[in-house]
This record gives C-alpha cells, structure tokens and sequence, in this order.
C-alpha cells in the first residue's frame, strides 16, 4: 500500500511516500516543496498544487494523510492562510479518487515516540529511527510528513515497529 503523507504550509509544504508491504517499508521519496517567497498567495499555491500534482502522478499513492488543522488562538490569520493550501489538497485527492485521511500532530507523535507533546526534532528522530536514514538529510517539514504516514500506517496494524 502506497501512503503520503503531507505537511501543508504556504512558505514549506512536507510530504513524504511510503510502499508499506507485509515485511518492510520502503521509502519511496521524501522533500519539500518550496514556493518563491516573493510570490503573492495565489502563485504560492499553484506552485505547491502543480507540485504534489506531479507527485502524485509518478507515485499514485492510495492513501494522502494530512495534518489536522487546528485553530491557534494567537494567529488566527496563520489557520486562515493555511486553509488555502489545505483545500489545494483536499481537491488533489477528489481529481485524484485519493482516500483523504486527517490525523492530529498529537496523536501521531504519540504514536512514534510516546509522548504527544514531542518536538519536531524528537520525531525526526524517531521517523530517521524507524526508516533507516540520516535525519540529517531530512527537513523537518518533510519528517512531519514521513511521520503522518509512518503514524497512521502503525496505528491501522500495517506497519510495526
């Protein structure tokens, strides 16, 4: 079963594709997409759209999961902003017949590490851990989304650790 996961956000979006099989987890690719910071919104999120379109197409995964949104209190515009990228993808996965799934951050860090209030730098950790790779190597954008996919994989029975 192939999974991506992603990490939405306007200046840096995550994503990260798994081939779950019965014996291992193969990583399929990982990074992060980046829109020119000049741009105004809408050219950002075409960028990202046509991006993970691309994605999409070369890897034609079954399952996209996505982080939850949650509203911050302290910046409500930021929840607002990101809502944008967020229905770039969700219209991804209907063009796409995508089974869109949205896991909390909490929850999926929970699952990796065992402490929902991890830091980005203790699940990439986890995520390198768990996947054989340099942690180094990976943004943390791009381990949020290898942990979505890592998180909901092991929390459905496909993958144990």
């Amino acid at each position: 079963m192939k999974i991506i996961g992603i990490d939405p956000g306007t200046r840096s979006t995550g994503y990260g594709l798994l081939d779950i099989q019965k014996e291992k987890t193969l990583l399929l690719e990982t990074g992060t997409i980046h829109p020119k910071s000049k741009e105004d919104l809408p050219h950002r999120i075409h960028h990202i759209y046509e991006a993970l379109a691309d994605i999409l197409n070369e890897y034609q995964p079954e399952i996209l999961i996505l982080e939850k949104l949650f509203a911050h209190q302290s910046y409500p515009m930021t929840s607002s902003i990101l809502g944008h990228v967020r229905g770039v993808i969700c219209l991804l996965c209907a063009q796409k017949n995508l089974k869109l799934i949205e896991e909390s951050p909490k929850r999926i860090r929970k699952t990796l590490t065992g402490n929902g209030n991890a830091s980005k730098l203790q699940t990439r950790s986890m995520v390198a851990h768990y996947l054989r790779i340099d942690e180094k190597k990976l943004t943390l954008d791009a381990s949020d989304a290898l942990a979505l996919a890592l998180g909901y994989a092991q929390m459905k029975g496909r993958y144990d650790f």
